[in-house]
Order: structure tokens, then sequence, then C-alpha cells
């Protein structure tokens, strides 16, 4: 297939690329500035330099193509996460961005649209396994996500094929939170942001750009794109110092993380994701079925 990837430099497009290289596709990525432009062409894709926000542009880019991949985001650094003022740049991607594309994708005749989005987004729900029918949530700094599904879900239809892929807490090589918590681990410390026993679904980087792969061939519809086995926050702090060989002397922020109420809630509530719809509908299956297996193939990576 022919496919054109926006976000092509960003944490998982630079796995995603090279994996659909890999897979025998005819790649072409966004890339801001001949610098990017230059590590899109050294993984076998062709770069284009020109703005997420022109529409026009991008029809005439995506002309020819059989998908658009649309991955294209800007989250905030592990330091500046917590500020409203951060996100408003990721926002305008996810909403105004996502439309463009989709525009876009629907002038130049593409026949599929692949749209990122987060698992972040379903309510808290305990202990409870969560699917893609499980009641999704609303909260400042999900309304892009919100947006760029609904985008998404505009372009699907008479022949259009739209694909949403919520993603769970990326980490591996390009994630910048890895670094930090791979850190914070080594100096015995465990990263868990509210209740220990809550739980948190995670995606190795490698195991997201498998996925892209698989969505150009599955059915139209929504799916969840998480590892196997999601983990406590307790057992998630515990893989990541056993996969540096460190022992957790103290955790942080642990359940004050909860006082910053909007702010924070993507990463305190408690998210016990199902992959089985997306394992269904394709031959994807992670490599890393857990963050116990991919803690310690990030930090032997190091």
């Amino acid at each position: 297939m022919r496919v054109f990837v926006t976000g092509g430099t960003g944490a998982i497009g630079r796995h995603a690329v090279p994996a659909l290289v890999d897979a025998g596709h005819d790649v072409t990525a966004l890339a801001r500035g001949e610098a990017k432009a230059a590590v899109l062409r050294g993984q076998g894709a062709a770069a284009v330099q020109l703005s997420l926000f022109d529409s026009a542009a991008l029809t005439t880019a995506f002309r020819g193509h059989d998908a658009v991949v649309n991955l294209a985001s800007a989250l905030p650094s592990p330091h500046r996460f917590m500020l409203k003022s951060a996100w408003a740049e990721c926002q305008r991607i996810r909403t105004e961005g996502s439309a463009a594309v989709v525009d876009a994708a629907s002038a130049a005749g593409v026949a599929r649209v692949v749209q990122e989005s987060v698992a972040m987004i379903y309510r808290d729900n305990g202990d409870r396994w969560i699917d893609e029918n499980s009641p999704v949530d609303h909260f400042p700094i999900a309304v892009g996500n919100h947006a760029a599904e609904s985008n998404a879900r505009r372009f699907g239809g008479s022949g259009r094929d739209a694909v949403v892929l919520r993603f769970g807490l990326f980490y591996g090589p390009g994630a910048s939170n890895s670094d930090l918590i791979m850190d914070l681990a080594r100096r015995h410390i465990g990263f868990q942001a509210g209740r220990a026993d809550a739980y948190v679904s995670s995606i190795h980087l490698g195991d997201a750009a498998r996925a892209v792969v698989a969505a150009l061939g599955c059915d139209a519809g929504t799916y969840n794109i998480v590892d196997d086995q999601p983990v406590t926050k307790k057992q998630n702090v515990r893989a990541m110092a056993a996969a540096v060989n460190s022992a957790p002397l103290v955790t942080v922020p642990g359940q004050a993380a909860l006082l910053l109420g909007d702010r924070s809630t993507s990463l305190t509530r408690s998210l016990r994701v199902s992959n089985q719809r997306f394992r269904t509908a394709t031959n994807w299956r992670p490599e890393y079925p857990s963050v116990w297996e991919g803690y310690r193939a990030l930090a032997q990576s190091r």
C-alpha cells in the first residue's frame, strides 16, 4: 500500500515508519525541517515538508495514497505535563490538525485513515476490565483526543474506512517518560501516580508500531492497543525496579497526585484495559506481554 504518515518523527512515528517500510509499504511522511526529513529518508521513507494545518497542501500530498496514518502530537515533557499552558499546541494538533488531515484525505480520495488516540480517556473502572464499549470520560486534556476521534469517524462511510487506535501509556526507546522513570528507579525511587492498587495499561513503542501496520488491514472501528497484562501501580514500580536490579525505597508522588484533579487524572485513574478486540481482528500480538518483559528489554538497550 501507499501510506502517508503524519507525526512520523514523533515518539511512536519513529518506530512506525520503519515498521511500515519493513512490511513492504511505500511510505511518505510529513517532516518539519530538513534534519527530520533526512531521518525519514534514512528509514526508507519519502519526506514531504508542509504544514499539518494546510488542508489544500495536504490534499495534494495525499493524492495517490491508499491510507493516511495520523500520529501527529506534541505531548508536553514530563516536567511540564501538569501545566495547562503546556497542552496548547498538542490540543491544536489534535483538533485543528486532525480536521485538516481528514478533510484533505477525503478530498484526495484516500480510502483509509488511521487515527492515534489514547486509552486514558476511559473512566476509572477499578479492577474491572475495560473494552471498547466501556464509557469514556471528558476532562480538559482529553478534549483533543475526543476531537481527533470524532474527525476520524466523520471520515468513515461512503466507501471510506476510519480506524481509531487507543494506545496505552507509551514506554520504550524514544519515550521521554521512560528515561525519567528509569533514572528514578536507579535512584531507588518508584514513580507511582495515584493509588497503589490502581491499574495501568501500557504499550511498548515497538508493539505500538506493529499495531499501526496491522491497522491497515483490519475492519474499520475503534481498538485498544495495550499489552496483554495490565499491572497495578505497585506492580509497575516493582517491574521497573527489577529491570534495573534496584529496590524502591520510596514512591512518588503516590496519592498526592490525586490532589491535582483534572491535571493528573489521565495518570491517576485505574485502567485495566483489554486488547482482545484487536487481537481477534488481526494477527497482532505484543512482543512484550507486560511491563515486566518490556522494562527489562528497555534497561538492556541503554
